[in-house]
């Protein structure tokens, strides 16, 4: 008598999570080219109510079902997720967006690796989350990347406080993320889409907010409307889509699968991605400078995931 056939194995949860948190910077290195293209065409904060608006509507006949049967867990958890829409939506997205007005697409991309820099710099002071040497190698790598990405070359620059404003609130956005990223170990046991769906009213509220404080006031946002140029809303429709509705679940699932350290380092790729969108789309000059910090982050990101694998 033969044995059955054995089943084909599935792939492995590490390489899904490759696969999904590779796509889910994709995405996000587009939405730094959107960003950059967005200038002259709709203002940052119209961008974001609207985002994020056409978000939560594109999900939420998906939602209505898994909504209600959670309800009872997200009424417990609705701040911590309000707080994963204003924060990890709104907050680093904003900053992202104005920042296109006062740098290049291509610092934007590169200096967005900070958020890793970030979540292992957090798990250690928050829970003592053990970090490896080839880790902190590659994390010092990164750090010295992003250096020379926002001094334009000239480290020499950081003693004189020479920084481009655009370039610290990359960095301000990176921290927001970090943050967000940490957090989602507290995710409730729920549903993606109710998740979502109460994020996303936090990311639209927020965005109001910064409407309010730094737009001109919220009925300035129902004024620009009519102004939106067709390019605009092209960008609106591309970051619902992609960087909103479908790269952040791909991030939340990468979390739950390799860990937030380990995703995190994923958020390196942004640079490549979005490096190559500003020199292809909007004809950015890749600088030398720029060649370099990306080499010291890929070998970042390749020395500190491969020390986790070692291990």
């Amino acid at each position: 008598m033969t044995n059955p056939p054995s089943a084909v194995a599935g792939p492995s949860p590490v390489r899904t999570a490759y696969i999904i948190l590779t796509l889910t910077t994709l995405f996000w290195g587009g939405n730094v080219v959107a960003g950059k293209m967005a200038v002259g065409h709709i203002e940052p904060n119209a961008l974001m109510i609207l985002r994020w608006s056409g978000a939560l509507l594109a999900v939420l006949p998906f939602a209505w079902r898994p909504l209600k049967r959670d309800w009872p867990v997200v009424r417990k958890s609705w701040p911590l997720l309000i707080y994963f829409g204003a924060i990890g939506f709104a907050t680093f997205n904003v900053f992202v967006y104005m920042a296109a007005h006062f740098t290049s697409g291509v610092n934007i991309a590169i200096e967005q690796v900070a958020v890793n820099i970030f979540v292992m710099l957090l798990n250690f002071a928050l829970f003592r989350t053990r970090v490896r040497a080839l880790q902190i190698l590659g994390v010092a790598l990164t750090v010295l990347g992003v250096a020379i990405t926002a001094t334009h070359g000239d480290l020499g620059r950081i003693l004189g406080l020479e920084v481009n404003a655009g370039d610290l609130m990359v960095i301000a956005a990176s921290f927001a993320y970090a943050t967000y990223s940490i957090a989602l170990r507290w995710r409730p046991p729920a549903h993606w889409m109710s998740i979502f769906v109460v994020s996303t009213i936090g990311a639209i509220a927020a965005s109001f907010f910064y409407q309010g404080i730094i737009g001109g006031g919220v009925m300035a946002f129902f004024e620009q409307l009519p102004t939106i140029s067709t390019q605009g809303w092209r960008i609106v429709a591309y970051t619902i889509v992609f960087p909103s509705v479908i790269s952040q679940i791909l991030y939340v699932r990468g979390v739950e699968l390799i860990g937030s350290n380990r995703a995190s380092l994923f958020v390196n790729l942004i640079p490549i991605f979005g490096t190559i969108g500003s020199v292809l789309v909007l004809g950015e000059r890749l600088e030398t400078f720029h060649l370099l910090a990306a080499g010291l982050v890929i070998i970042g990101i390749v020395l500190a995931e491969w020390s986790v694998r070692r291990t």
